[in-house]
């Protein structure tokens, strides 16, 4: 048995069987566990940023400075942070925290938590679904009572095809969930490629309109003024983006109404019930128009006619036929939030030149979205260099989660909580200066000096092969369950 620490024997493979082993590729037992510590303390990220650099104390009284941290006691002679990317596909692991953040966020704002009194939960509050309209008959999987249905069913032969080119657009399959021609056009040269893009591009403005009308319809519907109204009550919002199969976003949000008090979260008053809440999103949605330039007359884009507005705690939640609850909303909403556009072949990175949209390897359908946003940002009638910059993302550029200023906690306070956990656990009888006393920012000064060094684990490491295997493992349900924190320390980097 080989004694820790010791380097393992090297033994030539037989000849035929592959390259033999180099002293350089020896690897000890000791490394081996410093660079699984490393590892873990990055939550197992899958991209994390290399820093060279290193923390002084300093003891105002005296003036004496001692070493506290320094990254040449590490493997490799770097710190690794966690990226931190929310994207799945860049970072399972990284994604699974900002999932579960996200989800904390959203439930602190519907049953308390986190700061958040436990009696916003009686609060009126409003789960909607706002869509696109149509570009153009596309196929889809429609469910009614369980049952799947046809998916574009046409009796009357006339109306089977589309009049200026003849194509056959209607569909007589129940097309299963993960069939591929799901949100694929049934006449790709009849739809709307330019009003899609558009709609993605304003789809941002078109929401912040929304929020702009909701008060005054709201207002309207209970009978009092504008002015009355801002002094009774505030309108918050938590809101997530979401894709549709045919590449073109649509809105999820959570909308609870609050009294206007400097103390927050105060119920609004009875006249505002959950069930005026709904008319009055109705009315807005409809009411939300954008006339956006295009490559002919002005395209008028608003949201499409299937609004859906739910009560909480009231009604079905369509996704999974249970009641609609905080939990079940909380956990709809932050599965969102780390994806991107879930197409196949798409990249997740910005496209830089246009023949990069001919070598992808995704439908034609979205293919032709990507390259619709690319020649829409040349062109002078729309002046927006922005489709270019979100071409891979089909023309949408917005957040994929943002909510109101007063609707619960924010990110910052949830990843300030797990920063206090770390030291808590770490430092379980409180930190220590160098000196042996108890660490306080009055007596000693701590300094830290920070470089960067480059991007992911150095190749043909220990760490970067227990990376890869980390991230698939990630992927799994049962390993999202576990979080591995970041080692404290007060100045290191977050």
């Amino acid at each position: 048995m080989t004694p820790r620490g010791a380097a393992a024997a090297i033994v030539p493979e037989p000849d035929g069987s592959g390259p033999v082993a180099t002293a350089d590729d020896v690897t000890t037992f000791a490394d081996l566990k410093d660079w699984e510590r490393q590892l873990a303390s990055t939550g197992t990220c899958s991209r994390p940023v290399r820093l060279h650099g290193r923390i002084e104390a300093i003891d105002l009284a005296t003036g004496d400075a001692a070493p506290v941290y320094d990254t040449a006691s590490e493997p490799g002679g770097v710190l690794h942070v966690a990226c931190g990317n929310r994207r799945e596909s860049r970072c399972p692991s990284c994604s699974a925290v900002y999932k579960r953040d996200a989800r904390q966020l959203v439930r602190a704002g519907l049953t308390g938590g986190k700061g958040v009194p436990e009696s916003v939960a009686t609060h009126p509050c409003v789960f909607a679904t706002f869509t696109a309209p149509s570009f153009g008959p596309v196929h889809s999987r429609r469910v009614k009572n369980g049952q799947v249905r046809l998916c574009r069913p046409r009796r009357d032969a006339n109306r089977r095809a589309c009049r200026e080119h003849g194509r056959d657009i209607s569909c007589n399959v129940r097309h299963s969930p993960d069939d591929p021609r799901i949100g694929r056009p049934l006449c790709g040269d009849c739809y709307d490629y330019e009003a899609a893009v558009l709609f993605n591009l304003h789809a941002t403005a078109l929401w912040r309109r929304f929020t702009t009308y909701l008060p005054r319809h709201l207002a309207r519907l209970a009978g009092v003024t504008q002015k009355q109204r801002r002094r009774e009550l505030s309108i918050r919002f938590v809101k997530v983006a979401e894709y549709q199969a045919r590449g073109v976003v649509h809105f999820h949000a959570v909308i609870r109404l609050d009294a206007n008090t400097k103390e927050g979260f105060a119920p609004p008053p009875a006249r505002y019930t959950a069930a005026l809440l709904c008319d009055a999103i109705a009315l807005a949605a409809r009411a939300v128009r954008i006339d956006a330039p295009g490559s002919g007359p002005h395209i008028r884009l608003g949201f499409g006619r299937e609004l859906d507005t739910r009560p909480i705690w009231r009604e079905d939640f369509a996704a999974t036929g249970k009641p609609l609850d905080p939990g079940a909303v909380a956990n709809y909403i932050a599965k969102y939030v780390t994806k991107a556009v879930d197409v196949p072949g798409l990249p997740d990175t910005r496209i830089r030149h246009a023949s990069e949209i001919d070598a992808l390897r995704c439908s034609a359908h979205h293919k032709r979205m990507v390259a619709m946003a690319w020649d829409l940002g040349a062109r002078t009638s729309i002046g927006d260099p922005r489709l270019r910059l979100w071409a891979h993302q089909l023309g949408f550029g917005g957040h994929p989660l943002t909510k109101s200023h007063g609707y619960s906690v924010t990110f910052g306070y949830i990843r300030g909580e797990r920063v206090t956990a770390r030291r808590l656990e770490r430092h379980p009888d409180g930190e220590r200066d160098p000196w042996g006393r108890p660490l306080d920012e009055r007596v000693v000064l701590v300094l830290a000096n920070w470089s960067y060094a480059g991007t992911g684990y150095t190749p043909r490491t220990p760490a970067a092969e227990l990376a890869l295997a980390s991230a698939d493992m990630a992927r799994r349900p049962l390993a999202n369950q576990a979080i591995h924190c970041q080692p404290s320390l007060d100045t290191k980097p977050a």
